[in-house]
C-alpha cells in the first residue's frame, strides 16, 4: 500500500492534541473553531464520495420520504460547516448535524441558511421536486450524551441514516468501542450507517487525529458494538473470527469511490472506502 508522508497540517493538528487526555479533546476542537484560522478538515463542500453514494446507491439507503409524507431523519455527527446537512436535505431527508463546539454550530447555522446550489455540480439543489427539500438543523452537544436529542425531536425509533465522515478518525482509539455502541443505539431498525473510511493509508503508529482507519476497524467494531478490539504491536487492528453479537450492524455494501477529496488520493490512487451498515 502506498503511504503518504506527513504534511505540515497533519503535524500541526496532531501537535494540538498531543499530551492532552481524550477527555479534554472536545475543548481542544472548540479552540480551533474559535480561532478559525486552522480548519484543515474543511474542504469547502461535501465529499464527492457521499454525493455519488446518495445518487447511485439508493438500493441500500432508506427512502427520504414515505408515501404517507413522513420524512426520514439523517444525522451527521461532527458536521463542521454543514455541507453534508445541505446535501441530505437536498435529497429530501430531515437533516441534523451535531457539533460539540458552539463556534462550529454557529458556522454551520450560517452556512445552511443559504447553501446555494453547491460548488461541484449543484449538489445542494432539490434532487426530486416531488420529494422536496428536508429541514436542516445543527445541534450543539456531545455525541455520547443525550441532551442534544431534544433538538431533533428525541430519539424515537432512531435515525434512519447516520453519516460518519472524519468523525471516528478524529476520536482517540480508546473511545472507538463507545462510538460503535452509540451508533448502534442511535440507528433506527432498518436504518443505514454510511461510513467514509479515511485515512486508510496512514500508518497506525503515526497517531492522530486523524487516526489510521483501515476497513478492519469498522469490521471489528461493528460486529460486537461496545466491545474492545485487538491491536498488534504496531497498533494495527487485528481481524478476528469473533462471532457477531445480537447488536451487530451488518455491512451490506463496501466500495472504493470513484471520487473523493484530494487529501485521500495518494500517487493518483484513491485510498478511501465507503461502507454501508444496516441494523
Amino acid at each position: 500500500m502506498t503511504t503518504a508522508a506527513p504534511t505540515q497540517k497533519q503535524d500541526r493538528l496532531k501537535a494540538h492534541f498531543s499530551n492532552h487526555a481524550p477527555a479534554t479533546h472536545n475543548k481542544r476542537w472548540d479552540d480551533l473553531w474559535s480561532a478559525g484560522d486552522f480548519l484543515p478538515w474543511d474542504r469547502g463542500y461535501a465529499n464527492p464520495a457521499l454525493i455519488d453514494a446518495l445518487a447511485e446507491r439508493k438500493d441500500v439507503l432508506p427512502t427520504p420520504k414515505s408515501a404517507s409524507g413522513k420524512r426520514a431523519r439523517a444525522l451527521v455527527p461532527g458536521c463542521g460547516k454543514g455541507y453534508d446537512i445541505a446535501l441530505f436535505a437536498a435529497h429530501g431527508y430531515d437533516a441534523y448535524g451535531l457539533e460539540v463546539s458552539d463556534n462550529a454550530v454557529k458556522a454551520s447555522e450560517h452556512y445552511v441558511r443559504n447553501p446555494g446550489e453547491g460548488p461541484l455540480e449543484g449538489e445542494y439543489t432539490i434532487v426530486d421536486e416531488a420529494v422536496g427539500r428536508g429541514s436542516m438543523k445543527c445541534l450543539l452537544g456531545d455525541f455520547f450524551e443525550d441532551a442534544w436529542l431534544e433538538g431533533a425531536g428525541g430519539l424515537g425509533e432512531g435515525f434512519d441514516v447516520i453519516y460518519d465522515n472524519t468523525f471516528l478518525c478524529a476520536l482517540h482509539p480508546t473511545i472507538r468501542p463507545q462510538w460503535a455502541a452509540r451508533m448502534q443505539q442511535l440507528l433506527a431498525p432498518g436504518g443505514a450507517l454510511i461510513c467514509l473510511e479515511f485515512p486508510t493509508h496512514k500508518p497506525p503508529r503515526s497517531g492522530g487525529p486523524p487516526y489510521s482507519l483501515p476497513p478492519t476497524v469498522h469490521e471489528e467494531l461493528l460486529k460486537r458494538p461496545g466491545e474492545d478490539i485487538s491491536y498488534d504491536e504496531d497498533e494495527q487492528v487485528q481481524s478476528t473470527d469473533r462471532p457477531e453479537s445480537d447488536k451487530a450492524l451488518h455491512r451490506v455494501a463496501h466500495w472504493k469511490p470513484k471520487r473523493t477529496h484530494q487529501v485521500a488520493i495518494i500517487n493518483g490512487e484513491i485510498t478511501d472506502w465507503v461502507s454501508v451498515w444496516h441494523k
